[in-house]
């Protein structure tokens, strides 16, 4: 990718927008890493060093305002911390920031719009809350065999043979009307049908009752 844009802008912008952009490209792929060494980090350093040094010609073509301020970019300024928080906390490791937003649109801007929108903080509080909780039933229901896709899986499986049950071919239990009331299902047999006919399946629309 380096090589691609690079070459694609050289001749059409001033060489030294060509080095800082290729400074600034060498350090997103350095910090990148999922290892770092004592060299790592000096040739992070030497990569910030050599875009701060060359971004000034944004400045002197006015393309930013020749200014203090004109370069202080939130995400530029945030290159100047890496060093610190790699040592600190390790190998960024890919960490993009699109997951911090893909997880707002999830427990911010949804229940942002199911909300009344008048003092929508307590509301969208109690979205996240039951949205959290349908999860863990989710999973629970799942884990029992109670949605279509595990009992599917179930259903697939192949049925154990007499004797991985421990019984032999023509061995039956009977079953007498005196135990109906408390049956045991390991003393009833072997089971001919499975009973698939009890799937619990959710509501996808709210609606009144």
């Amino acid at each position: 990718m380096t090589q691609v844009y690079i070459s694609a802008i050289e001749g059409h912008v001033p060489p030294e927008m060509v080095q800082a952009f290729n400074a600034y490209l060498d350090f997103c792929y350095l910090v990148r890493r999922s290892i770092f060494t004592t060299d790592t980090l000096k040739m992070v350093d030497e990569a910030l060093f050599r875009f701060h040094h060359h971004r000034r010609i944004f400045q002197t073509t006015g393309t930013r305002e020749d200014t203090p301020k004109g370069l202080s970019l939130p995400r530029q300024h945030a290159m100047v911390h890496y060093r610190q928080n790699i040592e600190a906390f390790g190998a960024p490791n890919g960490l993009c920031s699109s997951i911090t937003e893909s997880k707002h649109i999830i427990a911010v801007k949804k229940p942002w719009r199911r909300s009344s929108k008048y003092n929508a903080l307590g509301q969208m509080l109690l979205t996240n809350q039951r949205l959290d909780k349908l999860t863990a039933s989710r999973v629970d229901f799942e884990r029992r065999g109670m949605l279509e896709s595990a009992r599917h899986d179930y259903e697939n499986q192949p049925t154990p043979s007499f004797h991985e049950r421990g019984q032999e071919p023509d061995e039956q239990i009977p079953i007498s009307n005196s135990n109906q009331g408390s049956l045991n299902p390991d003393e009833c047999g072997p089971v001919t049908q499975r009973d698939t006919s009890k799937v619990v399946k959710l509501a996808k629309t709210h609606g009144a009752y």
